[in-house]
């Protein structure tokens, strides 16, 4: 079970040594390539840990002073990094047939306005980072809601698992139910209070958050920007070209704007820190922009296919040399599992008959998302000198998987299949800083 925010698994100064099969990625792997020079594999091994930090890999066990976990035959690999999700849609995840806005104002918006009640929102913000722990996330970029009480639980919560998290109170000032819409004046002063209580606080960052252009007015994205300009080291996250009608009213609202995405542009929130989900009805124009600006799309297949929202072209996205990380955006998606992203994110792409490969999604959703962020100096790999944010898997959970590992073929064919067929039942231990913050019943 997940830890509770008092309760401590590991002294983040005790050394701890885990043995293993390590895998994580030193570059960007090639599209289609199966057989790959950034993948780094070193199976047998011993992963050091001191200070809440990797401190060495080597292949012989370690001397001296060091508490020994022998994960021989498993899988270590880097925490899983989720660049959109939504905290406060755990309610309404697997919510029945509707397109986005209507998906919005009959589900998602009611749920949200719960959120004014500071203790809905600290139990929702606590069974939302136990959650993530559980499926192998220990960093993540999250929307919480309109009330800056949700943030502040948000950040609480975070702060008390010690993981990298990323969030900000909602901005949406206009066309949303009454409890969900603030105003600029005070939103803006939401906004700086919260920066100023936990921007750069432990392993927290904020993040300017437009819910998406039609929910904010233009005096409130001019605002946005403001506070994006004055400070380079905020994030930005919201949602562009996700859906078809969307995209139509989105014309109708900034007829002056070339594209949707040029919305954001031209409020000075498209940079490299600008988070923006979904993507998909965007054109060449936009990669361009896309990519001069540095900003990311953050890929999030489960949810896209869930509500018929359209099939992301990520190969042209890499060609335009955009950044592409990888996004469950639970409750539009299925699950939190990294694993069930990765799955719909291979059918997306099969479907335009492309093949991602193993490697392709699994570094989107560790080195990839951590470069995308700026932060790969600290998550996403495990090198020498990156946070202790670190996984510990089976191969196989059951007779069937079980089965496909003993007849795979290579290294990849292996990691295809684990990527495909595992699930949290194949979550041994999730480890942030250094300290063990969640552990499977029995191990």
């Amino acid at each position: 079970m997940s830890s509770a925010p008092s309760e401590v698994f590991n002294d983040t100064t005790a050394p701890v040594a885990l043995r293993g099969d390590l895998l994580d990625f030193i570059d960007t792997p090639a599209w289609g390539a199966v057989d790959s020079p950034a993948v780094r594999f070193r199976p047998d091994h011993w992963l050091l840990i001191r200070g809440g930090r990797i401190c060495g890999v080597q292949a012989e066990p370690p001397q001296g002073h060091w508490t020994l976990q022998d994960h021989r035959g498993r899988l270590i690999m880097p925490g899983f990094v989720d660049t959109h999700v939504h905290m406060p849609q755990l309610d309404v995840i697997a919510s029945y047939g509707t397109e986005l806005l209507d998906w919005l104002n009959t589900y998602t918006f009611p749920a949200e306005t719960r959120f004014a009640d500071p203790g809905r929102s600290r139990a929702g913000a606590e069974l939302f980072c136990d959650a993530l722990l559980a499926n192998g996330t220990t960093s993540a970029v999250v929307f919480a809601t309109a009330h800056k009480v949700s943030a502040d639980a948000l950040f609480t919560a975070a702060r008390q698992r010690g993981m990298r998290l990323i969030t900000g109170k909602v901005l949406q000032d206009r066309h949303s139910p009454d409890g969900l819409r603030d105003d600029v004046v005070q939103a803006e002063r939401d906004c700086i209070d919260l920066i100023d209580r936990w921007h750069g606080t432990d392993r927290l960052s904020y993040a300017v958050t437009v819910r998406f252009a039609p929910t904010s007015s233009p005096e409130q994205l001019a605002m946005a920007g403001a506070l994006c300009a004055a400070d380079a080291t905020l994030y930005m996250q919201t949602h562009v070209a996700e859906n078809r009608a969307e995209v139509e009213w989105v014309k109708q609202l900034f007829p002056q704007a070339r594209s949707y995405l040029d919305v954001y542009a031209r409020n000075h929130l498209l940079h490299a820190r600008s988070v923006l989900a979904h993507g998909i009805w965007i054109d060449d124009a936009d990669r361009a922009a896309l990519q001069r600006s540095g900003a990311q799309i953050a890929h999030s297949p489960s949810s896209n296919l869930f509500l018929g929202s359209g099939l992301f072209d990520w190969r042209a996205a890499g060609d335009a040399g955009v950044a592409v990380s990888l996004a469950s955006d639970v409750g539009g998606g299925t699950s939190l599992s990294p694993f069930r992203t990765m799955g719909d994110a291979y059918k997306v792409q099969a479907m335009a008959g492309q093949r991602l490969t193993a490697w392709c999604a699994l570094h989107a959703a560790t080195l990839g998302s951590a470069k995308a962020l700026r932060l790969d100096h600290e998550i996403g790999s495990l090198e020498v000198g990156r946070m202790a944010d670190v996984c510990v898997w089976d191969w196989a959970a059951d007779p069937v998987a079980h089965r496909r590992m003993e007849v795979a073929r290579g290294l990849h064919e292996r990691a295809f299949a684990w990527m495909t067929l595992a699930d949290d039942r194949n979550l041994v231990q999730a480890w942030v800083a250094g300290a063990l913050r969640h552990q499977r019943a029995g191990v």
